[in-house]
């Protein structure tokens, strides 16, 4: 069976996520105009007519860390971090984020809650530590307990996708399926990619592996739901080749009837895949 469509947001998730890499500054020189003098005169040597170029700025500690955590080389980013967070004297809740962001690349999920709370701690209204601590607990199979920093994220920044998705796959793993579907199709009212191609800048996003046959045919209801035909099309050709044959079930859920003329959908429906075995 063909990887999770989570663990592939994931991957999207967390390449966002990590590609917060400052550059070197490019230098850019504007040649003036030079009016013609009346008569010829003699080229100017290389020596005297070449200028000399702006030195490069070094890179901060905090841009370096950054580039680490491009890397994946989330220990380098660990030292870098704490290096930065040093010569702020600490008081940089961004960075306390980041640094615990890049513990939690690490599975070293206590250190990253406690940078978490050191975020929280030094801004109380920064959103996305109280979101990423909810993904520690998720991470170690504790949905119920991570419900409460999600709702506190939504609660400071309503408008970020990344975070009602994430209380939407708590809700799923918890069996309550309608919180899941209302959460999901808000995210996707709020961010129609959050799913496919990133997340929002410096906010983690869990992994959500979910083995239910169910779940891609729930994906493509929301998505039917919302008129987005092919991406609902798409998600249920994988809930069939994940084992979904409820075509009962299909034929009468009103959301798919809102698609039920889509050429795509109409040959699905007429030929569904079979499922694809391990």
């Amino acid at each position: 069976m063909r990887p999770p469509i989570y663990l592939r947001i994931l991957g999207l998730v967390t390449g966002c996520l990590l590609g917060l890499v400052g550059a070197g500054l490019a230098a850019g020189q504007q040649a003036g105009e030079q009016q013609t003098p009346p008569n010829p005169l003699p080229s100017a040597s290389p020596s005297q007519a070449t200028a000399a170029e702006p030195a490069k700025r070094e890179l901060t500690l905090e841009e370096r860390a950054d580039i680490f955590m491009a890397r994946k080389s989330y220990a380098d980013a660990v030292d870098y971090y704490h290096r930065a967070l040093a010569a702020k004297g600490g008081a940089d809740p961004a960075l306390w984020n980041k640094l615990g962001i890049a513990h939690q690349q690490q599975t070293n999920y206590r250190e990253a809650r406690q940078a978490y709370k050191e975020a929280m701690r030094r801004n109380k209204t920064f959103a996305e530590p109280w979101n990423n601590l909810g993904t520690t607990y998720y991470l170690e199979d504790k949905p119920k307990k991570s419900l409460k920093y999600y709702r506190q994220a939504i609660k400071l920044n309503a408008s970020n996708a990344s975070f009602h998705l994430n209380l939407g796959s708590s809700y799923y793993r918890l069996s309550k399926i309608d919180l899941f579907d209302t959460e999901c199709r808000t995210a996707l009212t709020l961010d129609p990619n959050v799913l496919t191609d990133r997340s929002t800048l410096g906010t983690v996003m869990q992994a959500r592996g979910f083995t239910d046959v169910r779940f891609y045919f729930r994906l493509a209801k929301i998505f039917a739901s919302l008129g987005r035909a092919e991406e609902a099309v798409r998600h249920l050709r994988r809930a069939f080749e994940d084992g979904f044959a409820d075509l009962k079930l299909l034929d009468e859920d009103p959301d798919f009837k809102k698609i039920g003329q889509f050429p795509a959908y109409v040959e699905l429906r007429k030929n569904p895949p079979k499922p694809i075995k391990d």
